[in-house]
């Protein structure tokens, strides 16, 4: 389930944060706890499982407004902003979502500044391609593949690196796992029919060094990558999971939202 959320700033020249995935995701956050607390506090403190793993399966674009950038911080050059936000719920939740962001308020903020908008519009977005065919994707905001090294942490891979579709499939199949009831046998199947590959322009495509929880002491920082595609074969359900939710890790963070270009 997809929406696009048209913004309106309450201020012109309104200053962000160049690294705002963290302030919108709280502020997101927010929205959804002022109409349902449980389910804001399953997302935030525990998601769907498999395993030891947890997955919050929603994600978010970067923010489309026209900018220009003074002392480490986006400026406005309008009062009118918009992006994404993606959920994996029964398409019966439409009406829900709509009502639960309209006419709502929203600040992104950090330590050094702060925006504020109220949501102007809502528009859900439908996931339709022809059936039986690869469908192309383009990151709409930074996608993250990583590995974990001996310490636990995230050794981040290109798209030009070979393990790069291994890593996003598998991904792709835990989130799957979260939400139904698969043995593996059943899950190296849907695996099997799955086929994913990036497609390139003719120039690699661009890195991009995010920092989450700037200034606090849980500050880290995440590459992603964009401007290049993905060709994904694979089962409508699985299709639907990597629009509803994205592709690859940090996605509450706004990290891996992927939009349907065409057919591969």
């Amino acid at each position: 389930m997809r929406f696009v959320i048209d913004l309106l700033a309450l201020a012109p020249s309104q200053h962000i944060t160049l690294n705002y995935q963290y302030p919108l995701s709280a502020a997101i956050y927010k929205i959804i706890q002022r109409a349902d607390e449980d389910y804001a506090a399953f997302l935030h403190n525990k998601g769907y499982t498999n395993g030891s793993k947890h997955f919050k399966l929603f994600t978010f674009s970067d923010l489309r407004t026209p900018f220009f950038i003074h002392g480490g911080n986006m400026v406005m050059r309008t009062t009118a902003a918009s992006f994404t936000v993606c959920f994996h719920m029964p398409d019966a939740a439409e009406n829900f979502v709509q009502g639960l962001f309209m006419h709502q308020q929203l600040e992104i903020a950090n330590s050094t500044c702060k925006a504020s908008f109220v949501v102007k519009q809502v528009i859900a977005q439908k996931n339709d391609w022809p059936q039986g065919y690869p469908v192309l994707l383009q990151p709409k905001s930074p996608l993250v593949a990583g590995r974990k090294n001996e310490r636990g942490n995230y050794d981040y891979v290109s798209p030009e690196e070979g393990d790069f579709a291994d890593l996003i499939t598998g991904n792709l199949m835990e989130k799957y796992a979260s939400i139904n009831e698969v043995d593996d046998a059943a899950l190296e199947k849907i695996r099997s029919e799955t086929s994913l590959h990036p497609v390139f322009f003719n120039h690699p495509p661009r890195h991009r060094l995010l920092t989450i929880k700037e200034g606090t002491a849980a500050q880290t920082k995440v590459r992603g990558f964009d401007k290049f595609r993905i060709k994904l074969t694979a089962p409508e359900a699985i299709i639907n999971l990597a629009l509803d939710a994205g592709l690859g890790i940090h996605n509450a963070m706004g990290m891996g939202c992927v939009e349907l270009v065409g057919k591969g």
